[in-house]
């Protein structure tokens, strides 16, 4: 129970969406005044009741996380996946103290650095050598630390010719090398990562995975968000599956790795626009019902104002890692 690092119990995060309801072009001065008596008895009932008060007509609850519990251990990595939306960064958010939970609890030992957003934490009129100071002291840092690591920091980066050039110049590829440079040498207890290899080439991407593997092999603790399965599969020990803001699977990596890529349905179809001034697909279904019989069916729909000779249809299958095959 000693090498538990981070323990979330029954978590859950609410929020409050307000929704206007289309209004008729034309009203009538009895319309509204009943309106706003209508609204002010509902904002009294729910003040009088704690619940929130939202400007508009309709408010619903939205859960972005609902009965979330899991642990991490000490020199851990695990990987959170899951569908746009599932809660993976509302779920490091909270993890990162940046937003409170509405329910549940959280305890974490040791020090956390997070990496949420490329450039978190950067001004960009500052020059690439002042924020190095400026985001290492907001995370935590010394300035003699800061001083100690600086060259390291900056080596990793890559960003040498342009330390001296305001960051609002700098590519979103030069951003988040510096932004996890900093956080990634601040020697946390915990580092939480989200998405970082989105952005970069792919010898950073490389790189990124490198220094986490590093960072865990000393002992200290990684969370790591990432579409990119084969990424997931080489650097995390444990997977952590959400889904419609629950934990839908907890476990060895491969295996929840596995689980997610087969929640695909047996069919389906994606529509897309016609262009009536050229050539133009309008639908793609893909039947794997009949991959039990080794085939897999795909229908490609197109539309075109003139005769096409010999179209072509391009098809790239991947992996469960998500390489391409």
């Amino acid at each position: 129970m000693s090498d538990v690092v981070i323990r979330a119990e029954g978590l859950g995060k609410k929020y409050i969406i307000g929704h206007e309801v289309e209004r008729e072009r034309y009203v009538t001065l009895r319309d509204v005044t009943a309106r706003n008596a209508r609204n002010l008895w509902r904002k009294t009932a729910d003040m009088v009741s704690g619940r929130a008060i939202v400007s508009g007509d309709e408010t619903e609850e939205f859960w972005a996380l609902k009965d979330v519990s899991f642990e991490v251990r000490r020199g851990e990595v695990l990987g959170v996946i899951g569908r746009n939306g599932a809660g993976k960064s509302t779920l490091l958010k909270v993890l990162s103290r940046i937003t409170e939970p509405s329910e549940g609890r959280v305890t974490i030992k040791g020090h956390v650095a997070s990496l949420l957003e490329v450039g978190t934490g950067f001004h960009p009129e500052l020059t690439g050598r002042e924020n190095v100071y400026l985001n290492g002291a907001i995370l935590g840092m010394t300035r003699a630390e800061i001083k100690r690591k600086f060259d390291e920091i900056v080596a990793f980066a890559e960003v040498e010719k342009f330390l001296d050039t305001p960051v609002k110049r700098y590519s979103s590829g030069m951003y988040v090398r510096l932004a996890f440079a900093v956080a990634a040498h601040l020697e946390p207890e915990i580092l939480i990562v989200d998405e970082v290899l989105a952005v970069g080439d792919a010898e950073f991407q490389k790189k990124c995975l490198g220094k986490m593997r590093e960072v865990a092999a000393t002992g200290r603790t990684v969370l790591f968000v990432s579409h990119n399965m084969a990424a997931i599969g080489r650097l995390c020990t444990r997977g952590l599956l959400l889904s419609g803001g629950c934990v839908a699977a907890c476990g060895d990596a491969e295996a929840v790795v596995g689980e997610y890529a087969s929640d695909v349905q047996p069919s389906y179809s994606i529509t897309f626009p016609e262009d009536g001034r050229r050539p133009s697909i309008i639908e793609i279904h893909v039947d794997r019902q009949a991959i039990v019989a080794h085939d897999l069916v795909v229908d490609i729909s197109f539309t075109s104002p003139w005769p096409i000779q010999n179209p072509i249809g391009g098809i790239v299958l991947r992996t469960r890692a998500g390489e391409p095959v």
